[in-house]
């Protein structure tokens, strides 16, 4: 079938991406589901930092390829083998296939999947499949098993999680990336309790989920810790107990505020500048968990003694440590009591032809979610 989609057929192009414009739409070919697979239309599909760093060169990928992670839809149609879901099903996709054959899958570690990983830094689907054609029969690649910047999709049934269908498309795609990612650092990789101080530096999409999961896990105090001043704004109203404007005293605020430092820092930034800022602003004893991603060639140092003397925990977290056929109904049921304000981290709506500027603004910090809207 016929599909319009964002295409990234070379990394690094300058910003303004208004102006380079990486991210070209066009009509592909779009290859019927295979076994195990789904046809899905996307409904809804959130514009992530993860793929800025696509678009950026620090997250390098196979080009060209079909942008987008985040999202959810609905199944149009289920190729051959597939069970559990049926045309019609609303669908959020996780953007770690697991194969639920694999030692990390039956630890219950998804996030860690070997296969899907595999697949993934490939470019394709799970069963190794590329399903994306252009018009002279180029094949073209999968971004993390999703693709959705575009009108329809053919995903692993590996990769979608059922929810109700009342969810306003909008918010249900933000539990695909930046809710999973956020409140799952929170829950399943540092494991707050009440009454735990939490430290998260940067207020994009990914730490504000990740000060909601703190908020809904009784964490206390909650700092957050961004450059920008509207950032820090936001988190307050948010719930965030104190917030602390980045720069040179930042840490010794950080730990004049939980006495000490805190007993879970996270970085959320993707820089290795703010995970060792994080470190620094760890409690004796404490966890820090680090989410973002940097360029692969980026190192984070740390004064060794440490981790021995004052018994240190560093956690790396990929998709939230999640398994989201578990998480995800979780955290939208905290949704609907209230409990995760997921729809406070939307701030933008657009059209799959404004996804240029768009980035722009994500770049910049003038937006936290964005998401394209497909009619």
């Amino acid at each position: 079938m016929k599909v319009r989609a964002a295409v990234l057929s070379q990394m690094g192009l300058p910003a303004p991406y208004a102006r380079s414009q990486p991210l070209r739409v066009t009509e592909l070919e779009l290859d019927p589901p295979g076994p195990g697979e789904l046809l899905v239309r996307v409904r809804a599909a959130g514009l992530c930092h993860s793929d800025l760093s696509v678009i950026d060169g620090s997250r390098p990928r196979v080009m060209p390829m079909v942008l987008g992670h985040e999202a959810a839809g609905e199944i149009v149609e289920c190729g051959p083998d597939v069970a559990g879901f049926a045309p019609g099903d609303t669908v959020v996709f996780a953007f770690v296939p697991s194969c639920g054959h694999c030692s990390y899958c039956a630890e219950g570690r998804a996030a860690l999947c070997e296969p899907g990983a595999q697949a993934n830094v490939a470019g394709t689907l799970l069963s190794g499949a590329r399903r994306w054609r252009a018009d002279d029969g180029t094949m073209l690649h999968h971004h993390l098993g999703v693709s959705a910047f575009a009108e329809y999709t053919v995903v692993s049934a590996r990769s979608a999680v059922r929810i109700d269908p009342d969810l306003r498309p909008e918010i249900a795609a933000l539990f695909g990336c930046a809710v999973m990612t956020g409140v799952g650092a929170v829950v399943n990789t540092a494991h707050v309790a009440p009454g735990d101080s939490v430290a998260i530096f940067g207020m994009g999409g990914v730490g504000l989920a990740a000060l909601l999961g703190a908020l809904a896990a009784g964490a206390h105090p909650i700092v957050a810790i961004d450059v920008l001043p509207a950032k820090l704004e936001l988190a307050r109203s948010l719930g965030a107990t104190h917030t602390v404007l980045a720069g040179p005293d930042g840490v010794a605020e950080v730990r004049e505020i939980t006495r000490g430092g805190a007993a879970c820092a996270l970085e959320t930034a993707g820089s290795e500048a703010a995970l060792a800022q994080a470190y620094a602003a760890t409690r004796r004893g404490g966890t820090t968990v680090t989410v973002g991603l940097p360029h692969p060639h980026k190192q984070f140092a740390i004064s060794a003694v440490s981790l021995v003397a004052e018994e240190r925990t560093v956690k790396g977290s990929y998709m939230g440590s999640a398994v989201p056929r578990r998480d995800l109904p979780r955290y939208i049921a905290l949704h609907r009591a209230g409990r995760l304000p997921v729809d406070r981290l939307l701030t933008h709506t657009l059209a799959l032809d404004e996804i240029n500027p768009a980035f722009d603004r994500l770049a910049c910090g003038a937006a936290v979610r964005q998401v394209v809207l497909f009619p």
